[in-house]
């Protein structure tokens, strides 16, 4: 039996919530051997990031080839990405080793508010890597900032923001409906033959710390197990709202605690 592996490129969470952290647990949880490549440490917990120290873009490449020389990966997740030379490095990665697929989670501000990707890293994010990705995964703040507009507020205005990241050159977009209102999340599937609306209802707890690292590896996951596009998002749609709702059942830190990614076990 061939074992699925994918591979996470992100930044390391120290609390354990989100980043690096909260992708491997997502792979773990669903069956699928993960490696890591670490774009940044940071100084983190549930109330906040008090602290960025980035790995040098030459030692981004060294774990790069590292990995797939030797690993046979069907999918790579790419998270925090914050300056431009690791961009620059990733985006080399990409082309030297040739994954079947990418998600691209555009992280820009941590759920605490604290910001992730410096100014300059914008463009290179629009130019070099999202024409890379199979899908993105932005939400509703990031899908506006990548385009350089106000949130969209409705269904009509989100999927033509998501027509016009579909443009930069991925395959698919996702825009995540979580910082959205009313009683369901909603978020919308955009890709060449349309929009699908993905609606799971919306829970009311302050932890969920990670829910945007976790949902990308939860596709990337999935694609790495076969799947096709759509029923990876809707698989990982389903396992990211399950994880969730689970979450006060943690008792982490005293702000915004981490999601539940082994509910199905414990």
């Amino acid at each position: 039996m061939t074992t699925p592996i994918a591979l996470t490129i992100a930044g390391s969470d120290s609390s354990g919530g989100a980043g690096i952290q909260a992708d491997l647990k997502t792979f773990a949880a669903l069956g699928v051997y993960g490696a890591s490549v670490i774009t940044a440490l940071t100084a983190q917990n549930t109330k906040g990031v008090s602290g960025i120290h980035q790995v040098p873009a030459e030692f981004v490449t060294a774990q790069i080839d590292a990995v797939f020389s030797d690993l046979a990966v069907r999918a790579v997740k790419i998270g925090m990405v914050a300056q431009p030379p690791v961009i620059d490095a990733i985006v080399a990665g990409l082309a030297r080793w040739s994954p079947k697929h990418v998600v691209l989670d555009p992280v820009m501000v941590a759920t605490s508010g604290d910001r992730l990707l410096a100014i300059e890293a914008v463009d290179a994010l629009r130019a070099k890597l999202i024409p890379r990705a199979s899908v993105i995964t932005p939400n509703l703040p990031e899908a506006a900032a990548l385009l350089d507009e106000p949130v969209a507020a409705g269904e009509a205005a989100v999927e033509e923001q998501g027509k016009r990241l579909l443009a930069m050159g991925c395959k698919a977009v996702l825009i995540k409906g979580g910082h959205g209102e009313g009683a369901e999340s909603i978020d919308y599937l955009i890709d060449s033959n349309g929009t699908i609306a993905l609606a799971a209802p919306r829970i009311a707890t302050k932890n969920t710390h990670g829910t945007g690292c976790s949902l990308s590896s939860a596709i990337a996951a999935g694609l790495a197990k076969g799947e096709g596009m759509e029923t990876a998002v809707r698989n990982a749609k389903a396992w990211i709202s399950a994880a969730i709702a689970e979450a006060d059942r943690f008792s982490v830190g005293h702000g915004h605690g981490p999601i539940h990614h082994f509910h199905k076990f414990y």
